[in-house]
């Protein structure tokens, strides 16, 4: 029996706060702007409040910022000035520390040779395992990293390793200027640049980007229903269409580059098998995500459908070879068919041993795990004049740091237990 699932509504909370222990430092700081100390209790501010006190942050970009405590202004200024003092004291500090050899490689022996750098935190849908209905507080475009940034960070990230890129969001197609960013990386020596989108306004952009180098891309899609769609995205039916016409766009100029991710939930269960038909006559691939807990994402153990649970839905189905480091276990229908059946299964059967991703949030702040909730703000310490040594020594110790599955989690209930302190999934980057 299908279970409907039900979504109330939570007030977001932002990131909890991260040690910074490795750079010897004791106080607690978030890469987001005001110090707090460790004992302070965090509280879910309302999202206008989380708005406005954005807005008001416009004129001067901060060190650290935290929403989680209950400040006036002067207090809020008074920490904003000992964050900077904090952060001139951890540069000190790690000056007089070696420049790491291998400094994406991490204490369990993974090296890191995959970035995901997020372009927005807007989006123009609000699909129900992402965020709330009436969307996320978003910071002032002058928070979130520049072209220039990006394509700074994205130097270096290659010159030590990366081979692989991938644009994120939000959704990465609204950023202004795109193909122009993606032609700038692509003059790095990436072996790819793919790019994870919506798919609602792909196919106008799609010619420019593939021009420009981008060589993948992953569209989201939940529903081969346009009613279904709506419902799950909270937009209208029209952008199903969009949506339908960019998948054979790029099946079109990205043959077998191009992926369809579906979180599976109770709702959509029974079109796992028609989604998989479309990889009899498009050279595309079929991914099939389990759902996964995030902040103020309504994740609960009832909607969950499971990986076993999954493949009881689809008839014919074929185990075939996975790829080095691939989070995707890979599957085919019987006969010819130009594409694959993948599932992505992070919470029941989780791939984190051959981790080797990276991800750079829209604001600048260096996530080593999905999951885990300390972030290091590269944006800073670009802003503040570090130098590619010191990014090397930052990045190198956040990396060392890397637990070995789920951000330190145990699994997905203890995963649901503490999502407030994560970012919801929009604001990190899909």
């Amino acid at each position: 029996m299908k279970r409907a699932l039900t979504f109330g509504r939570r007030r977001l909370l932002s990131n909890q706060p991260l040690q910074a222990h490795f750079l010897g430092c004791e106080r607690s700081f978030s890469s987001n702007a005001v110090m707090i100390e460790e004992d302070e209790i965090p509280v879910r501010p309302r999202l206008e409040s989380l708005r406005r006190k954005l807005q008001e942050e416009q004129g001067s970009p901060l060190i650290f910022r935290t929403t989680q405590t209950k400040q006036t202004q002067q207090e809020a200024k008074t920490l904003v000035k000992e964050s900077e003092k904090s952060l001139e004291s951890i540069i000190r500090n790690l000056e007089a520390l070696p420049v790491p050899e291998a400094p994406l490689t991490d204490r369990f022996g993974r090296h890191h040779s995959y970035l995901r750098i997020s372009l927005s935190e807007r989006c123009n849908l609000r699909c129900q395992y992402c965020m709330p209905a009436d969307g996320v507080p978003l910071q002032p475009q002058s928070h979130l990293l520049s072209n220039e940034e990006v394509t700074r960070l994205a130097s270096w990230f290659v010159q030590h390793g990366v081979n692989k890129l991938r644009l994120t969001g939000g959704e990465p197609l609204l950023r202004q200027d795109l193909a122009q960013l993606v032609a700038d990386l692509n003059g790095l020596g990436l072996e790819q640049i793919g790019m994870t989108t919506n798919g609602v306004t792909l196919s106008k952009q799609l010619p420019d980007l593939v021009a420009a180098g981008m060589t993948h891309v992953n569209i989201s899609l939940d529903s081969l229903l346009p009613e279904k769609f709506a419902r799950l995205t909270r937009r209208p039916e029209s952008y199903h269409k969009r949506v339908m016409q960019a998948i054979e766009d790029c099946a079109r100029l990205l043959p077998n580059q191009t992926k369809i991710n579906c979180v599976v939930l109770p709702d959509n269960v029974d079109e796992m098998q028609e989604f998989c038909e479309m990889t009899r006559d498009m050279p595309i691939d079929v991914r099939f995500i389990e759902y996964m807990p995030f902040n103020d994402n309504q994740w609960e153990t009832g909607g969950f459908v499971s990986y076993e649970q999954m493949r009881g839905q689809i008839v014919g189905l074929s185990r075939i070879e996975d790829g080095p480091n691939d989070t995707t276990k890979w599957w085919t229908l019987p006969g010819n068919t130009l594409g694959r059946v993948g599932f992505i299964t992070s919470m029941s059967e989780h791939f984190c041993g051959t981790c080797n991703r990276l991800r750079i949030t829209a604001d600048g702040q260096l996530k080593v795990c999905l999951f885990g909730k300390t972030e290091v703000s590269l944006r800073d310490l670009m802003r503040k004049g570090g130098s590619d040594d010191l990014l090397q020594k930052v990045i190198h110790y956040s990396v060392h740091r890397k637990h070995f599955k789920l951000g330190g989690h145990k699994d997905m209930q203890d995963l649901q237990n503490h999502s407030t302190e994560n970012r919801p999934m929009t604001l990190i980057g899909g």
